[in-house]
């Protein structure tokens, strides 16, 4: 078997148990062959160390490289006609592109090699080892987030169709195994409850009318909160959104007229540091009227808010978590470990004091009558409980919500047989009738008609190499290196950017930038030196990390550091965001294309100014 993998190995939605982890500790000595296809030597790579093969292509060529492979495994007849005459539609309509009947340019290896700079042999080597063998094609969700990263992950569907082995044990596509134990067995149990949309109320000029779900006649709650989605847009838009009240966003087959957004409330994220090009999103937030934040810490969007309610952390209040994600393994309690500190207050606590101050009863029906915390906490745990209690076929009693608590251990569940054998689209390889999939035609659209009736210029009706904005290959560059935002190793995303975890990363007191050790040489930067990292959207400082890791031409900065750029634009701190661009995927889908950009390195001449990221802003006041 084969395993063809560039995603990172242990990521969580909850909490995680790293059981997807103990898949790849046995794949590592399964004596498999293991091939990583990264411009980056990652986590992953350096996990299968020398069990695994480094294909390092150009960034944002995946879907070129692939054309390569699916061009020499048709034109050698090494392809599986009958998976594709049984279970796809459209792949007679895809091969003119393929072979070039349509554009005059063939996708061979030779085209491919190119574009992505892997020699031709090894591609199409690679191609025929992949069909000559049980393949797995593991891929992560960086490759969409690309200038058309939709094409990717569709070519990806479509050279796997190709093999035949979709449906097959060890065989097929999967995009989760890096996440949330992706591939674990389900298990048979109880999944906690939540708040649901009846709970929600209805206020007009300063008045409680009602529930929801009481209002209109008895119009349901989900149907008018569905209202609220007439105004819905993709989250990667939202500082454009901000900017350009009343333009028309082409997505998905439809049209979406941005509203006038004159007040924003954000709880949960840090979007100045998490949104593109972070220039252009702090000039969209100083445009609303009022921002208000829940926050912990000052964080940059904190710093734009003005009104900011300190919340509390996890250690302050009490909480539930299932474990595994996906695979449902575990309900965790989560019990508060300290008293509230100067003042903060949980969300719900929050919420509830605004229902109160906003109108005479609603927080009444928001709280459903006064539940406190402990309530909702036992009636999300009664859920999962009643459901388990109730099978007694699972072997598992779960005991009242108040022993559970006391006791303070998380309640397991076991796999299933049938999950444990479970093969991911077996039961469509069975029947693909009766296990139709969820796309128009109910098979693997190679070629979709829906897609094709949007008749967009930036998204095709099949898999389709489209150059990107900024990359390697283009004419005219406007900087030297491709950059690339992954996921950074220790914190997610942006959160504990501020904590003690910086000693283990930070170089020159600022994020890593990862650059090639001859590139670095050719620019007289040596490892620990202080680097500008820079383009026309913005500029940052970083500390340079010299390895081998990562080819030639590209150089690595983990999202996530927080933005340290309010006196003058240039971000002190390494926010990668400074630097990306924030234009969409495409119509389709319209998401962020944040591994999509180029920059230019220098070493750092002047004084290194002093961070100011982790203090609070001037004149911030406690009220």
């Amino acid at each position: 078997m084969i395993c063809i993998t560039a995603p990172n190995i242990s990521w969580g939605f909850s909490s995680t148990d790293d059981q997807g982890l103990k898949y790849f500790e046995q794949l590592k000595d399964s004596g498999k062959e293991i091939i990583i296809i990264d411009p980056l030597w990652s986590e992953t790579g350096k996990f299968f160390g020398d069990k695994a093969k480094w294909i390092a292509p150009r960034p944002n060529t995946d879907t070129a490289m692939m054309l390569g492979m699916a061009h020499h495994l048709y034109t050698t007849g090494k392809y599986d006609k009958e998976f594709i005459a049984n279970y796809t539609t459209g792949f007679d309509k895809f091969l003119p592109y393929l072979l070039g009947k349509s554009d005059k340019t063939p996708k061979s290896a030779k085209w491919a090699s190119k574009i992505c700079g892997i020699k031709e042999s090894v591609i199409k080597n690679l191609a025929e080892t992949i069909y000559a063998n049980r393949t797995m094609l593991m891929s992560g969700w960086a490759m969409q987030r690309a200038h058309h990263g939709e094409q990717p992950h569709w070519m990806l569907v479509t050279l796997a169709s190709m093999l035949g082995q979709i449906g097959l044990p060890g065989g097929g596509f999967g995009l989760s195994y890096h996440y949330s134990n992706g591939g674990a067995p389900t298990c048979a149990g109880g999944v906690l409850g939540g708040i649901n949309a009846a709970s929600v109320g209805i206020v007009e000029n300063g008045k409680y009318k009602g529930l929801a779900s009481q209002a209109k006649g008895g119009e349901s709650a989900q149907s008018w909160l569905n209202a609220g989605t007439d105004y819905a847009f993709p989250v990667a838009r939202v500082a454009e959104a901000i900017l350009n009240p009343g333009k028309t966003l082409e997505h998905n087959g439809t049209k979406i007229t941005y509203p006038d957004i004159d007040f924003i409330y954000w709880a949960g994220g840090n979007p100045i540091t998490q949104h593109q090009d972070v220039n252009t999103n702090i000039k969209a937030w100083r445009r609303p009227r009022t921002v208000v934040v829940n926050e912990i810490y000052w964080t940059p969007t904190a710093k734009m808010a003005d009104i900011v309610f300190p919340v509390t952390t996890q250690y302050e209040r009490n909480d539930l978590t299932m474990t595994g994600d996906y695979s449902n393994q575990n309900i965790a309690p989560m019990k508060q470990v300290v008293e509230k500190q100067h003042g903060a207050k949980d969300d719900y606590q929050i919420f509830s004091d605004l229902s109160k101050a906003y109108a005479d009863g609603l927080v009444e029906a928001f709280t459903e009558g006064g539940k406190t915390e402990m309530d909702w906490l036992e009636e999300f745990y009664n859920v999962a409980a009643n459901a388990v209690n109730a099978n007694t076929a699972l072997g598992i009693t779960m005991p009242k919500f108040d022993e559970w608590w006391n006791k303070n251990e998380p309640t397991t569940f076991a796999p299933t047989l049938e999950s444990e054998s479970w093969v991911r689209m077996a039961e469509f390889r069975e029947d693909p009738i009766l296990n139709a999939l969820g796309t128009p035609s109910g098979l693997i659209e190679i070629y979709s008609d829906t897609i094709a009736a949007m008749n967009y210029d930036d998204c095709a009706a099949h898999p389709k190499w489209f150059e990107p904005v900024e990359w390697l290959g283009m004419k005219n560059k406007p900087a030297k290196f491709h950059l690339i935002t992954v996921h950074p190793t220790d914190r997610l995303h942006s959160q504990q950017n501020n904590t003690s975890l910086r000693d283990n990363y930070a170089i020159a007191n600022r994020e890593p930038l990862l650059i090639n050790t001859k590139d670095a040489a050719k620019l007289g930067i040596k490892n620990g030196d202080l680097v500008r990292v820079y383009n026309a959207r913005g500029e940052v400082l970083a500390g340079a990390e010299v390895s081998d890791d990562i080819i030639s031409g590209v150089v690595r900065l983990r999202e996530g550091a927080w933005y340290d750029g309010f006196g003058d634009g240039l971000c002190k701190n390494g926010c990668a965001n400074t630097l990306t661009i924030d234009i969409p995927t495409s119509k389709l889908a319209n998401g962020n294309i944040s591994h999509t950009g180029l920059v230019n390195v220098e070493k750092y001449k002047g004084t290194a100014p002093e961070l100011t990221a982790f203090k609070a802003p001037k004149g911030a006041k406690n009220i």
